[in-house]
């Protein structure tokens, strides 16, 4: 789970890595015979028998840096991957962020740009806020609305959803799957399990080769089997 990819010298939240540190950590997944893809490809090649040697990749927030330093460099190494954008925020900022620094979000043109390259678009819902807080109102909103308007803005489906600050519960996982979406990523999900469950691990600048390496392996204990999970009546 990648966020910003920039200079990091001013980064309270430790969310932002370094084009060279980016560049080092494919290289490394290249070497260990690995391949970056979105999340639906490999659920996809998952469900096939066919995801050996596959690392999903998803970058949230969908920063403008987004476009300019780090599509290069999946490219460079052949790498798919899922980029979770907001279009509520679309040319704004990350205002979610009390303590800064501000870094522009991509525009309906940047978002276009990489889907186009072949990165799979997916929601971070409309304006990054905690889900579990919010009205059944906001909820629809930041998930129905959210897939119509990128679906609109790409001509393609948006087939999955992360949730702001990896936060879900199960009212919250079941308005995702109403509303349309495959799968969702989380972080911690906690006691959920599932496709609209889905653990990731943040992958940041100090996560040299060692630690990247040992984060695939903790990640591999993390994985659990994947049925939907059904919505209350």
């Amino acid at each position: 789970m990648y966020h910003s990819v920039d200079d990091c010298r001013d980064d309270p939240y430790r969310v932002t890595v370094s084009p060279e540190r980016l560049h080092e950590q494919l290289g490394r997944l290249r070497r260990r015979g690995l391949r970056g893809v979105g999340v639906a490809a490999l659920l996809e090649a998952r469900a096939l028998g066919t995801d050996r040697g596959l690392v999903g990749l998803t970058f949230d927030d969908g920063y403008c840096d987004f476009v300019d330093n780090a599509l290069p460099l999946l490219r460079h190494y052949g790498c798919g991957a899922t980029l979770f954008v907001l279009p509520g925020r679309l040319d704004g900022v990350n205002e979610w962020d009390p303590l800064g620094p501000r870094k522009p979000l991509l525009s309906e043109r940047g978002i276009r740009t990489a889907a186009s390259a072949g990165i799979e678009i997916g929601s971070h819902g409309l304006t990054h806020v905690d889900l579990t807080h919010v009205d059944d109102r906001v909820l629809r909103a930041e998930t129905e609305d959210s897939r119509r308007r990128l679906e609109e803005l790409t001509g393609r489906e948006v087939p999955g959803f992360c949730y702001p600050y990896g936060t879900v519960d199960r009212r919250v996982a079941d308005a995702v799957r109403h509303a349309g979406y495959r799968y969702a990523c989380a972080i911690s999900p906690g006691d959920l399990t599932g496709e609209f469950a889905l653990p990731r691990v943040h992958v940041g600048q100090e996560d040299a080769a060692w630690r990247l390496e040992l984060k695939l392996r903790l990640h591999r204990l993390r994985r659990r089997p994947s049925p939907a999970p059904e919505a209350r009546t």
